[in-house]
């Protein structure tokens, strides 16, 4: 018999409620289909994972598991922007690791495109793929991400952040936008669980990000929790207790809410989740009210998108045109989305025919471009300022020393990787380090905002300290002329960050992946 199978080039779109996975297949780029135990197909696979007799199921069989009862952890993704590696994250009797939790959905993830979805037959490993992550996902999160999809036996070509992708797939679709005087898109990406926005500049083969932002806890969930509060407060009923039962009501608001249309008046809920304490009647919900308790979640959106309106205005050197807003990701097609940031921006909004899906096509177009030699140059930038708290004054106080700014060019495909390094003569006994990365820094250089703390570390400086007493010595100043020390930051293409701390009067040193 033939064998049909050949290694096909895969956009994967790892989502807070939905993971996307589009392929290219001779020019064009479909979304798989998973098939479902009635004999549906899916174009989605769920990233939920559920507990059933001390073992993890994920996807498909998670769904199926927290149907029948099973403790049912959704929307974990959210969870790794908080989440050191070191933490612990429980899903029924089970505690887990971020790495291993995430690849072992992957691992499933794989096994059901092998063996149930709509290219099984013509699937070959390795499976190779181009992936996305959060424009605003910190260096954990991108590291978490990146290793897990090659623990589980992915190939990966290429990590960029999910409005790039889109971005990628907007010219793929509305080359006839764009021109020497617009030659800017905005790309709007509200998903399940992030709001990310990027500013896009196109130019034939080549994409430059120049600048990104977002909302790491937004999305289409936060809608659902809304919705739910709404129908709770009009039955005059209490959020319940059971882990189960607040499960099945949010999800009983998810499938309200993906069933409006533009025409829909009201929402019916029966609350059935509620068990012996439902009311009597369902319980309805004015479309018009919905929409006017959830515009403000929409205004935030707005008020991300306008830091980027704004940058495009102060640069002397762009048009300072517009070619389109994109709106994309599953929850731009709540009808009070694209209505309110039509208020704002007008006809040149344009949402795209697969809201949901067009990340995944993105990363796909890239994927074959690499593939066929005709490689796509995408140009991506740090979304978020990376640095280093560091000891000062005998170790009383601590001082912020940053070390790649917001908006610094990541390093391309097929490149060496972005490189600072920074050599000083050390002036105290150890090297306390506790890397963080934040969104902004104020007019002192110190971080601000959304602050995410990386790893902690330790270094010797003075050679009489033993390295495993580290955590119990007092930090002082060197009572003889300290060792020259020298720090490399390295950050590859997936802007992973790593540190190289090295005595070089001793010639020993260490690394540590940030």
């Amino acid at each position: 018999m033939r064998d049909n199978r050949r290694r096909m080039e895969l956009g994967i779109d790892l989502g807070t409620t939905r993971t996307i996975v589009a392929v290219h297949d001779r020019g064009n780029y479909p979304i798989v289909g998973f098939t479902l135990a009635n004999g549906d197909l899916s174009e989605h696979y769920p990233t939920a994972t559920a507990e059933v007799g001390g073992q993890l199921v994920h996807g498909i069989d998670a769904e199926q598991a927290e149907r029948d009862g099973a403790p049912c952890l959704r929307s974990w993704k959210r969870l790794l922007s908080h989440t050191r590696q070191d933490e612990l994250i429980r899903i029924g009797e089970v505690e887990i690791g971020p790495v291993e939790l995430v690849t072992s959905f992957l691992l499933a993830l794989k096994q059901d495109l092998l063996t149930r979805s709509n290219v099984s037959k013509l699937l070959k490993e390795p499976l190779t793929a181009v992936i996305s992550v959060p424009a605003n996902a910190h260096s954990t999160q991108r590291f978490v991400t990146l290793d897990a999809f090659r623990r589980a036996g992915f190939t990966v070509r290429g990590v960029v952040n999910e409005p790039s992708a889109a971005g990628v797939e907007y010219a793929h679709r509305h080359k006839n936008t764009l021109n020497s005087r617009r030659e800017h898109v905005l790309v709007y990406d509200l998903g399940g669980g992030t709001f990310d926005a990027a500013l896009v500049y196109i130019a034939p083969g080549h994409h430059d990000i120049v600048m990104t932002t977002g909302v790491a806890t937004l999305g289409g969930d936060d809608f659902d929790a809304q919705l739910c509060a709404m129908a709770l407060s009009k039955a005059n009923r209490a959020f319940p207790d059971s882990p189960q039962a607040r499960a099945d009501l949010l999800r009983e608001c998810r499938a309200a809410k993906e069933s409006l249309h533009p025409n829909t008046k009201r929402l019916v809920l029966d609350l059935e989740a509620l068990g012996a304490d439902a009311p009597e009647e369902p319980v309805v919900i004015q479309t018009a009210d919905f929409y006017e308790r959830t515009r403000p979640l929409v205004e935030t959106t707005l008020e991300a998108l306008d830091v980027l309106v704004n940058a495009l205005k102060a640069d002397e050197d762009a048009s300072g045109e517009v070619a389109g807003i994109y709106m994309v990701g599953g929850a731009s097609g709540l009808p009070v989305v694209p209505r309110v940031v039509r208020e704002r921006f007008g006809r040149r909004v344009h949402r795209s025919p697969h809201p949901a899906s067009a990340t995944a096509m993105g990363c796909a177009i890239l994927a074959a471009s690499r593939e066929e030699g005709d490689e796509l140059v995408l140009s991506e930038r740090f979304s978020r300022h990376f640095g280093v708290f560091r000891e000062a004054d005998t170790g009383t106080r601590a001082v912020f020393d940053p070390v790649f700014q917001k908006g610094t060019p990541m390093p391309q495909h097929g490149s060496g990787p972005l490189v600072a390094t920074r050599r000083y003569r050390a002036m105290h006994n150890l090297g306390h380090f506790r890397f963080v990365e934040s969104g902004y820094v104020d007019d002192a250089g110190d971080p601000t905002g959304d602050i995410t703390p990386h790893a902690e570390i330790l270094f010797p400086f003075d050679r009489d300290l033993e390295p495993g007493t580290l955590h119990s010595v007092e930090i002082g100043r060197l009572h003889r002329e300290g060792p020259m020390i020298e720090e490399r930051y390295e950050v590859d293409g997936a802007g992973v960050v790593a540190v190289t701390i090295t005595n070089l009067d001793e010639g020993r040193g260490a690394r540590f992946v940030l």
